[in-house]
């Protein structure tokens, strides 16, 4: 029913992660309302983002710069690298201001069941990277599933003997949370990884 330059911007909306037909609808009759500024605005930043953010040499989180401002960042802790599995997970801790170490990226987690080995994800650069830059602790910041421990025990087998500290961060009950609601893997999780209090 609709003309086809609605369907065809309804369509594309639908390639976004978690918009489904009736959202891609009123995003694209939201476009509508939009002044030609704002339009030119939207396309012109979608356009610049295809183009200019690529990869950090050095971290592998995105950046438009010739290396991420981490990295460029000599008042951070050298001595201390986060892994983590994706590039926002990188925004998110850093956004926190808790954390003032070195991160480094990964292109996903191990997955054997959907034939992601270790050499798909970076896992030797991230090697290489360690033993170059002599980190003395190593922390890893995957989320809690069966393909984030695959990766945290590879990573842990093959760092062995490198006398570096590898720590994990830990997993458990969040914040107001109902202890009925909380499944067993996440119980036994944070019964696993209690912290003494006293």
């Amino acid at each position: 029913m609709y003309p086809d330059s609605i369907k065809n911007l309804i369509e594309a909306f639908k390639y976004f992660p978690g918009i489904g037909e009736k959202t891609a609808e009123r995003l694209a009759f939201s476009v509508l309302d939009l002044d030609d500024e704002k339009v030119d605005l939207f396309v012109d930043s979608m356009k610049t983002i295809k183009s200019s953010i690529h990869p950090c040499p050095v971290c592998n989180t995105l950046t438009e710069n010739e290396k991420c401002n981490v990295c460029m960042d000599q008042s951070r802790n050298q001595k201390v690298l986060c892994v983590v599995e994706d590039a926002k997970s990188v925004f998110l801790f850093d956004r926190l201001g808790s954390y003032h170490g070195m991160y480094h990226v990964l292109s996903g987690l191990i997955s054997p069941l959907d034939g992601v080995n270790p050499e798909d994800i970076g896992i030797e650069k991230l090697v290489d990277r360690i033993k170059k830059d002599h980190f003395e602790e190593i922390i890893l910041a995957f989320k809690p599933s069966i393909e984030g421990e695959t990766t945290a025990l590879y990573i842990k087998k093959i760092l062995e003997g490198l006398n570096i500290t590898i720590s994990q961060i830990a997993n458990g009950i969040p914040m107001g949370a109902d202890m009925e609601y909380i499944d067993a893997l996440t119980l036994e999780r944070a019964l696993t990884d209690r912290k003494k209090i006293s």
